[in-house]
Formats: C-alpha cells, structure tokens, sequence
C-alpha cells in the first residue's frame, strides 16, 4: 500500500523539479547611468524614473550626504561648498579674528578656499567612483560624466531642451514667473558649466561626451527613459567586443573608387525663362 511521504501543511517545494535557470538582463552587466542635464529639461526627473525603471539607486542628493560624511562636516556645509560658498566655521573664525586680533595666534587658521576646495573635490570624485564600483546607479550631474566617461559599463546621457520649454517647466515645477524662470536657468547653467570646466578641465556639452543626447522638445520624459534603456542594452552587448571592432567605421568595407560630392539636383527652369549656360 502506497503512502503520502508528506505531512499534511509541510513543504512540498523544498526540492522543486530541476529547469532552466532564469538568465540575468544583459544590462545588469554594467555599472551605472550618469545623466548631464540643461536646468528646467526634465533630466533630474528623467533620472529618477530611469533609476525606478532599473531598479538601481539613485545617486543625487546621496552624493553630498556622502561627501560630508567623508569630510566630517554637515549635510549643508557640504552643499554650500558644492556651491562655492565659504563654510559656516571659516566665516565664524574670520569675524573673531576681526573683533580679536590676537585670537589668530591662539585659534589654528581654518583651511584655505583652495584646500577646502581639493578636499571636497578628492571626496567628490570618491563618492562617483565608489558608486559606480558598487554598481546599477544612476549618478546625477557633477561632472560623473567625465570621471566615469571611459568606462564602457557606464552609459553617459545628456538631456537638452529649447530654453522657451525650460522656462515653462521652471515656472510651473517652481511656482516661479517667467523673469524668474529665466534667471534661475541662467544661474544654475552657469554655474554647472564654471564648476565643470574648473573641475574637469572641459566644456560641458560637448555631444563627444555622451552616449546618447536627447531634446526633450517633443519627445516625453518617458521616452527619454525609453531610449536610455535601449541605449544601456546595446551599449552592455558590446561590452566584450576588441577596440578594433568598436567605432562607426567597424565591419565596413573601403569606399569603391575615388569619393566625390555628390552633383546638387538641377533647379527646374522657369517658364519663359532663357537658359544662358
């Protein structure tokens, strides 16, 4: 007589029937998504749902509350550095030594604007590097595009738009009027572009920078999201290719003959008009 190897509520998945192995999304393989942005183009909040979609972290406000971490110092002191403002503790001892002289002799001076500046800048760039070895991030601005840009398990996205739109995106995300849209895109471009061009040494915006730009004019933030997910899948499929096989010109044969321009179309003649060639 046959009897149940099973106890009446114990598990009967303990050892499932072996089968395939469900295989990893090939965009796993790669380490991270930076997003550059044009303020009021909806990048920042195209980089939120990119994180989402993916399932990764995303790494924006988390980097100065890294960074201060790091430096010993608080979350806003970390972001006024961020912004190029003298720290709270520099200001202090600058006003003492103001009103007490002698107080200099007896209070170890606080660090230069430059030392205070290549600190946060070592920590910066730790910050960026550390979350791209931890992998599946999604790093907003700071120039983790050019820190990051060579790596081919790092897509670069950059995310533009006509300043028209971007003022009406500011104006309604911000509450703000349209003079005052315009003038917070002008001061936080300009201030992303000094800070990159001080740190990094290049200029923001250059399209050789990215993997992928995209306006988002007309197309929605969504699809912006869309195409970077198909850009992240193509670009981890060549992760393993040799340089020689990477470049528009790879797997293409040599142009037959000798190149020429190719002849404009001939303009129809006006009617009653005299060909004079």
């Amino acid at each position: 007589m046959s009897t149940n190897q099973h106890e009446p509520g114990g598990d009967t998945t303990a050892n499932p029937p072996p089968g395939p192995q469900r295989e990893e999304p090939i965009v796993q393989r790669m380490r991270a998504v930076t997003v550059s942005r044009m303020y009021g183009s909806g990048g920042g909040e195209v980089a939120a749902r990119l994180a989402q979609r993916l399932g990764w972290n995303l790494v924006d406000h988390e980097v100065v509350v890294r960074v201060a971490h790091l430096l010993g110092i608080t979350e806003r002191e970390a972001a006024e550095q961020d912004e190029r403002s003298e720290s709270f503790i520099a200001r202090v001892l600058h006003g003492m030594s103001l009103a007490y002289p002698g107080i200099a002799d007896e209070v170890p001076p606080p660090p230069s604007p430059a030392e205070r500046e290549r600190s946060y800048q070592e920590a910066l760039r730790g910050v960026i590097e550390l979350a791209a070895r931890e992998g599946h991030a999604v790093i907003v601005g700071r120039g983790s595009h050019v820190l990051l840009g060579r790596r081919r398990d790092v897509l670069t996205l950059r995310v533009v738009a006509p300043l028209a739109q971007r003022m009406a995106y500011v104006a309604r995300r911000e509450g703000l009027s349209e003079q005052a849209a315009r003038d917070r895109i002008y001061d936080r471009d300009t201030a992303r572009k000094r800070y990159v061009e001080s740190a990094y040494h290049v200029r923001i915006g250059e399209a050789e920078q990215y993997d992928l730009t995209v306006n988002t004019a007309v197309l929605s933030l969504d699809d912006v999201v869309d195409l970077a997910c198909l850009a992240l899948e193509r670009k981890a499929r060549r992760l393993d290719l040799p340089e020689a096989d990477l470049g528009p010109g790879a797997g293409l044969p040599r142009y037959p003959g000798t190149m020429a321009d190719v002849p404009l179309p001939r303009e129809p003649a006006q009617p009653g008009a005299t060909d004079t060639r």
